[in-house]
């Protein structure tokens, strides 16, 4: 693993016009993968505890905000539409 560190550094060296290049695609990786871990933990369609919880989207409140990112939704003002199972 060393040595492929070694080559990229001296790649980079020679090569100074790819530094963005790894600096952008590193940065979407890492992004990419900090997304991936945000729905695993707290997606309500996705069950860790079977056992415990079955199903977590029954426990939602109909004021709590799941998604990333929304779009003139005020989550505060929503009242309960669905029955208690």
């Amino acid at each position: 693993m060393s040595s492929i560190l070694r080559l990229v550094s001296k790649q980079l060296k020679s090569h100074p016009a790819l530094i963005p290049l790894f600096i952008f695609i590193g940065g979407g990786a890492t992004m990419s993968v900090a997304y991936v871990c945000r729905l695993a933990l707290k997606n309500p369609d996705v069950s860790w505890d079977h056992h415990n919880n079955p199903e977590p989207w029954n426990k939602l409140e109909p004021n709590q905000q799941y998604k990333l990112f929304t779009v003139n939704q005020d989550y505060s003002n929503l009242k309960k539409d669905r029955p208690d199972f």
